[in-house]
C-alpha cells in the first residue's frame, strides 16, 4: 500500500493518474507499492509475467533486452517521472519483453495493472492520455529502427548528440555510461570512443569525460566517414 505523502503526490500529478476520480485513485495506492532498489538490483526479467507497471520516483532504470547470443541491447534509459511497461495493460503480451535494473539508487512505485485496466473502463479521457502516450512512444521507436538500419555506424553517434543537445548552449551531457549510449546505437563501445574522438580531431565537439560540446553543427551535419 503506499502511504507516503510525496509519494501519493507525485503519483498522483503523473498523467496516467490526474484524472482518475478521488476514489479510484485512492484504490490505487492501495493496491501499489513502493520498491527501492540499489545500484545493479534488477526490478523485473525478461519473460517474467507482465502484472504490475511502473513509475520511477528517482533514480535512473535501464530496460533491455538479452539476445539470443547472450548479448545485452539497452532498450532505454527511464528517468525520474517516468513510467514504463504500462503498454503492456492493452495488449495480450502476458510476459515483460524487456529486463530492467537500477543504474543508481532508486524508487520506483509499482501498481497493479489489472485493477487499473479495469478501473480505465469509465475514464475515457485518462485512455486517450495514454494513447496519446504510446503514440509518442511509439513513433520514437520507428524513428529509433530507421537509424539503426540505414545509418552508418558515424550518422548514429552525430544523430543521437543532435538529439541529445541542449540547443541553449549546445551541451550533451551523457546520463549514463557510454558503453549504454553504444548499446542502444547498435555498435561496440570501442567504435563509439573512436567515433567521438574522430570527431574531436576533426575540430566538430569537445569532450571532457561525459560532457560533449558541439562546436560546429552545420559541418556535423555534413560530416561523413
Amino acid at each position: 500500500m503506499l502511504t507516503h505523502p510525496s509519494h501519493v503526490l507525485f503519483l498522483r500529478r503523473h498523467h496516467l493518474f490526474s484524472q482518475l476520480p478521488d476514489d479510484v485513485f485512492e484504490q490505487v495506492c492501495g493496491l501499489a507499492m513502493q520498491r527501492r532498489l540499489s545500484c545493479h538490483d534488477t526490478l523485473m526479467h525478461q519473460r517474467d509475467p507482465a502484472k504490475r507497471f511502473f513509475l520511477l520516483v528517482s533514480g535512473q532504470i535501464k530496460l533491455y533486452r538479452i539476445t539470443a547470443q547472450g548479448q545485452e541491447n539497452l532498450v532505454e534509459v527511464i528517468q525520474p517521472g517516468q513510467s514504463f511497461a504500462e503498454a503492456l495493460l492493452f495488449s495480450q503480451t502476458r510476459y515483460y519483453p524487456v529486463s530492467a535494473t537500477a543504474l543508481k539508487d532508486s524508487v520506483v512505485i509499482s501498481i497493479d495493472g489489472n485493477h487499473y485496466r479495469n478501473a480505465l473502463e469509465d475514464q475515457p479521457q485518462v485512455c486517450l492520455s495514454i494513447l496519446a502516450s504510446m503514440s509518442i512512444n511509439l513513433h520514437q521507436r520507428l524513428k529509433d529502427i530507421d537509424t539503426l538500419t540505414l545509418a552508418s555506424a558515424s550518422q548514429r553517434v552525430i544523430n543521437y548528440l543532435l538529439e541529445e543537445r541542449d540547443p541553449q548552449n549546445d551541451r550533451v551531457v551523457l546520463q549514463v555510461p557510454k558503453r549504454l549510449v553504444a548499446s542502444k546505437l547498435g555498435i561496440q563501445p570501442e567504435t563509439f570512443s573512436r567515433i567521438l574522438h574522430r570527431l574531436v580531431e576533426n575540430g566538430l565537439i569537445a569532450m571532457e569525460r561525459r560532457d560533449i560540446r558541439i562546436l560546429a553543427t552545420e559541418a556535423l551535419l555534413d560530416y561523413h566517414a
